[in-house]
């Protein structure tokens, strides 16, 4: 089989699963995880559901090619924050507000639960535990974080502190909860 035909193939793959990701992500922002059908996406997408079915064999593996979607791109935007300029603790704390402010957005029902079970979850926790415990460490040499407990223990602790965001009634207590876990990390 000729490239070109090999390229223009694995192109056309791409761009119907990503617009079959995209009308799952549409679908689920409007009806929520479990108003996403096989039907809905189909038709969402443009693409028929016989199509539908050669690329995913029902409504949970969809769902989770979006959530590992999704994951990695809070991944991609968490590390654009920290990234960002400034010193190590000013850094940790826009990291944290913008995972709480991620964590606050979430929903999706019964089946969430579900969905967090998969890989791509314990890799991005992973990936978070450890860019969180290296901005601790930065702080910490730079006198801005405490140094009586390891870095990768006071991870732990601001990662599990900010999930709390996930039920509060608002990004200002999202944001109020951040200071709470910065407390705790004061030198």
């Amino acid at each position: 089989m000729p490239k070109l035909w090999n390229t223009t193939i694995e192109s056309h793959r791409r761009d119907v699963r990503d617009a079959v990701l995209d009308a799952t992500a549409a679908l689920a922002d409007e009806y929520g995880l479990l108003g996403v059908t096989m039907s809905a996406v189909a038709a969402q997408a443009g693409v028929g559901r016989a199509t539908l079915y050669k690329y995913f064999p029902g409504v949970e593996a969809i769902l989770l090619a979006w959530h590992e979607r999704q994951v990695g791109e809070q991944i991609r935007q968490l590390a654009a924050v920290r990234d960002r300029p400034g010193s190590a603790g000013e850094r940790l704390e826009a990291v944290l507000l913008a995972y709480a402010l991620i964590e606050h957005e979430q929903h999706g029902g019964d089946i969430a639960p579900r969905l967090h079970r998969g890989g791509h979850v314990a890799r991005a926790h992973d990936h978070l535990q450890d860019f969180v415990s290296d901005l601790i460490a930065q702080a910490a040499a730079d006198g801005e974080a405490r140094t009586d407990v390891s870095p990768a223990e006071l991870a732990a602790y601001c990662i599990g502190g900010v999930n709390a965001a996930t039920g509060l009634p608002s990004k200002a207590a999202s944001r109020r909860l951040v200071g709470i876990v910065l407390d705790g990390l004061r030198a």
